[in-house]
């Protein structure tokens, strides 16, 4: 469980490309589904258009009492008033993400070994992303980089044993596999793909709740 979250199971992210949608759309249908952890995943947009869009997200998750996290961007999350920020390893550090937000705020952060797991443990952070656990279906082009190299199941294990702060699960995680990846410790799995690529965002969510909290 994530204290701050106040939920586990599913971490639903956003993704426009596979999804054919914008974030407030794509959030939309998260929460219908019964989604309560979402992340704004934008690489892409001008600042000027995520912000628009993080600032409806923001309004649409407020009215259901579900939790919006902004990828990358602190300022934007600030300025919208998101529950919090994720944090990759070349953002922001995470000490001056919590000065920005605060102390109320979400910050996560990505790892992608053990080692990087380790030491985020220290850091002044909720939660501990770890992946990708099985090959990303998101970066299908960069099997080669660092972030392609699957963690696998062991090792996501033997993290969630290690560390003491919550651990979410990311990286190629299906319908299918969701289950395996739970058992290991972790407190959430992340996806992205599964739930926007077969076209009906709020089912597949649903889905995946049912499955995950049964």
């Amino acid at each position: 469980m994530l204290n701050k979250f106040g939920h586990n199971s599913l971490y639903a992210i956003t993704d426009r490309e596979i999804a054919g949608l914008e974030h407030p759309q794509i959030v939309s249908e998260f929460l219908v589904g019964g989604a309560k952890v979402i992340q704004l995943r934008e690489k892409k947009a001008s600042t000027k258009d995520f912000y628009e869009a993080a600032l409806e997200s923001v309004k649409l998750t407020k009215q259901k009492g579900a939790c919006l996290i902004i990828n990358d961007r602190v300022d934007i999350a600030e300025m919208v008033g998101a529950d919090g920020v994720h944090l990759g390893q070349d953002d922001i550090a995470p000490e001056k993400a919590r000065l920005i937000l605060g102390d109320s705020a979400i910050i996560g952060i990505s790892t992608h070994s053990m080692e990087q797991a380790l030491i985020a443990d220290k850091l002044p952070v909720d939660y501990i992303a770890v992946g990708p656990i099985f090959p990303s279906l998101t970066k299908p082009e960069a099997s080669d980089s660092v972030l392609d190299k699957q963690i696998g199941l062991k090792l996501l294990e033997d993290v969630c044993k290690l560390v003491t702060k919550p651990v979410v699960a990311i990286g190629g995680i299906t319908l299918d596999n969701a289950l395996s990846v739970l058992a290991t410790g972790a407190g959430l799995v992340a996806v992205i793909s599964d739930l926007a690529k077969y076209g009906n965002i709020s089912q597949r969510t649903s889905k995946f709740l049912e499955k995950l909290n049964n």
